[in-house]
């Protein structure tokens, strides 16, 4: 594409005269081959807490909340996080037993610029490493892609975050670079990774996630026959 040029010989940027605000996320009801994404609920409650509770003590490492030990105590954090007019969350269920076995939300959220985060990922054990991950990250793309429209999806963590990273680079975000002393949580210092996926990229990852997704990608044991980075190759 050539570069634009205004009047004063400057380089400007793409022109996007007909550019509207996007719409704030709302419910959805997104089912997959494994897995369904669903608006967060209280219906929820009980088997997240049960999932959560029977998952490894790192998982909330560099998570702001903490590993649930109190039913009440969670149940009073989840309707939280429900009721929030910023950070929108939903519920990944596993489609055979539509049990949900992990949560994530859409955050920073931009109408007038079209940007959007995902973020506050807690997936339990039952949930991480799987094929129902991977959909439900799909499933979400898809959504803020083509229903909304936004123009930039980004993933935020911890530099020190080592698994997070991995998924951001796996799932097709590319890293931007590091803010320095970002946050502080949990009374530590905090430097963030930044990574974003743009719409113009999307048609490629939609093509690499369906290709992955496949049932003949599995062996009957469920392992996987190619990576899904292979298929963007």
């Amino acid at each position: 594409m050539n570069q634009r040029i205004n009047k004063y010989n400057q380089p400007i940027g793409e022109e996007l005269s007909n550019w509207q605000k996007r719409k704030f996320p709302s419910d959805i009801y997104y089912v997959g081959k494994y897995t369904i994404v669903t608006r967060l609920s209280r219906t929820h409650t009980r088997d997240l807490y049960n999932a959560y509770k029977n998952s490894h003590p790192s998982n909330w490492t560099y998570l702001t909340d903490e590993q649930p030990h109190d039913y009440e105590a969670f149940e009073k954090t989840l309707l939280e996080k429900i009721e929030s007019s910023t950070n929108i969350y939903y519920a990944v269920l596993n489609k055979e037993t539509n049990k949900p076995l992990g949560i994530f939300s859409l955050m920073r959220i931009d109408q007038a610029n079209g940007v959007i985060e995902v973020g506050s990922i807690n997936f339990s054990d039952e949930l991480r490493r799987t094929r129902m991950s991977t959909e439900a990250h799909y499933l979400l793309a898809m959504y803020v892609f083509e229903e909304l429209q936004y123009r930039r999806y980004e993933w935020k963590c911890d530099s020190l975050n080592a698994p997070s990273i991995h998924t951001a680079k796996r799932l097709g975000f590319q890293f931007e670079g590091t803010f320095r002393n970002a946050i502080i949580y949990k009374n530590r210092s905090r430097n963030t990774s930044w990574f974003s996926m743009l719409i113009e990229e999307w048609p490629l990852h939609k093509q690499a996630f369906t290709q992955w997704l496949a049932e003949e990608n599995f062996d009957d044991k469920g392992v996987q026959v190619q990576r899904l980075e292979a298929f963007k190759q």
